[in-house]
């Protein structure tokens, strides 16, 4: 007889998944292995809703296995470990991000680079090495590689800092690979949302001078007065875009819908680099002339390696970088899904898992 995705592994879990395309979640009983001589089990917290859940419950890449059970921006309490785990201890506070597998010997993963290792596997909708597939932190428990395990510093709060495990690092990431971290260059960030607002922080505490781009100026205040960016450009203004016409060392492109790139190409110095980390669901326009005529780089940057990754946390601890959340119960996952969808949400929604998931 087939094993079912709740007989397939011995431990026994409950969470939220979604069986079609409509992209609705609903209570879901699983399981998950034992815990291996160098995995982690923790309890999970709270758990992130991150703009590619929203992706992946509605089969908007095209690579959606259901049911899914998404999530990874996940954190928590260590309950169990291998014996075999040095890194962390039962009662350490942990987080598991975007991965939870690579092949762990070729150069990328050698690099500490194991998010562009061609063998890595993704926390959830993914096949697993044992052939299962992987499900994420809308549930009561996780289990993972110590490897892939995020060691989480005292005193830095679980559920404003568990969106960094995929925001955080999306950003952080490429700010520093690029050499945008540096001291009065000017940084723009296009896209004042989930991501958009975390570049911000981090672009600041390296000591940048920010311009933020955005559609909307309803958001010149709020980014002014508390996220305390340099300058706000309405991309729909066209006098306000030609007044900034070269004047950005570099841009952080976090947008997920599909915009025009040629007005923001327009906005770097020569030798400017546009790096994007949003992924639109449709492939973006990019005449040549705008990069040859100012020796211009378009990118892109995909989170960090699990040593990064750490670090990002680390900073973000030592220099007080926390996401701006608003904490939901689980069964309010598929209002915030929708919410989402609208960017009506300031500026991550957080699953409070333990106070609000309950196995029925």
């Amino acid at each position: 007889m087939a094993k079912t995705p709740e007989t397939e592994h011995p431990v026994k879990v409950f969470g939220w998944a979604a069986s079609d395309n409509s992209g609705s979640l609903s209570p879901f009983k699983f399981s998950r292995r034992a815990t291996g001589e160098s995995d982690v089990q923790f309890k999970v917290l709270y758990c992130g809703v991150c703009h590619s859940d929203l992706h992946m419950v509605k089969n908007e890449w095209g690579v959606t296995h259901y049911p899914i059970v998404p999530g990874h921006e996940i954190v928590g309490i260590v309950t169990e470990v291998g014996n075999k785990v040095e890194k962390v201890k039962v009662g350490d506070k942990v987080g598991v991000g975007v991965l939870v597998g690579s092949c762990r010997h070729c150069d990328q993963c050698s690099n500490d680079l194991e998010n562009y290792c061609s063998k890595q596997i993704l926390t959830y909708g993914a096949p697993y090495l044992d052939g299962t597939i992987t499900r994420g932190g809308y549930s009561n428990i996780m289990v993972a590689d110590e490897h892939f395990i995020i060691r989480w510093p005292e005193n830095f709060p679980l559920d404003a800092g568990a969106p960094l495990l995929c925001a955080g690092i999306t950003t952080y990431s490429p700010l520093r690979y690029f050499g945008l971290d540096k001291p009065g260059l000017r940084v723009g960030v296009n896209g004042l949302g989930g991501l958009g607002h975390v570049a911000v922080k981090f672009a600041k505490a390296f000591g940048t001078k920010v311009t933020v781009i955005s559609t909307s100026l309803s958001k010149k205040k709020e980014a002014i007065e508390h996220l305390g960016v340099d300058e706000f450009l309405v991309s729909r203004d066209p006098e306000q875009m030609q007044a900034a016409i070269g004047t950005l060392d570099g841009i952080i492109d976090t947008v997920s819908a599909s915009h025009p790139i040629v007005p923001l190409l327009s906005l770097l110095k020569p030798h400017g680099k546009l790096i994007v980390v949003g992924a639109p669901d449709a492939p973006l326009q990019l005449p040549v002339f705008p990069l040859i005529q100012g020796r211009k780089t378009i990118a892109g940057s995909a989170i960090g390696g699990l040593k990064e990754t750490q670090e990002m946390i680390d900073f973000a601890a030592k220099n007080n970088i926390l996401p701006d959340v608003e904490i939901i119960p689980i069964d309010y996952i598929n209002t915030a899904m929708d919410r989402l969808l609208k960017s009506d949400v300031k500026y991550r929604f957080v699953i409070d898992v333990e106070k609000s998931l309950k196995p029925e």
